[in-house]
């Protein structure tokens, strides 16, 4: 942590490995998450609905209670970790502190709605298949976005812009 603070981080070459190393796991993690993704179901409709609810035309049994858990159980957790750990690492990149804001926001918002979506999908209602979809499009830009971000940085050896804030974003007017 303290690397990064203070920006020795640009020219500790060990710690830049092991950022760089992990940014491989989690393109690695991205590049699953699609692939999976698109394994059960598309960018459509009917796809996301029939992968929930089921289809007697090809044969697909409906998600159960049980099994729709077991998978939120680990999403929640890995994806809860990743987002974290990325977003730690998005603040020392320099760019306009609103925009990280919004950026991690928008991503954990993400997340929760593409884990969310696939419950309200089997026992809500099927509308929210386009939930799923809109969610899953989202989460994978954000954590695309934030891959490249924190990978130029440390990349091209950028000065650690933790310090240099406008001031904390989610603190209002009047506390400054």
């Amino acid at each position: 942590m303290r690397f990064t603070i203070t920006g020795e981080w640009t020219r500790n070459s060990l710690l830049r490995l092991i950022i760089i190393c992990f940014l491989i796991y989690a393109t690695a993690l991205w590049v699953t998450n699609a692939l999976l993704y698109f394994n059960k179901m598309g960018l459509t409709y009917q796809s996301v609905v029939e992968y929930y609810l089921g289809s007697e035309a090809r044969f697909l049994q409906p998600r159960s209670y049980q099994g729709l858990l077991e998978i939120t159980h680990f999403h929640v957790f890995a994806m809860g970790i990743l987002i974290l750990t990325l977003a730690h690492l998005l603040l020392f990149v320099p760019m306009p502190p609103r925009a990280k804001l919004w950026l991690i926001c928008l991503t954990f918002f993400a997340g929760i709605f593409d884990e969310a979506a696939g419950w309200l999908t089997r026992f809500v209602h099927p509308v929210f298949a386009y939930t799923k979809i809109g969610a899953f499009l989202l989460l994978e830009a954000a954590l695309g976005f934030l891959i490249i971000a924190v990978l130029v940085a440390v990349a091209r050896g950028l000065r650690n812009a933790y310090a240099e804030t406008e001031g904390d974003v989610l603190t209002s007017q009047k506390e400054r």
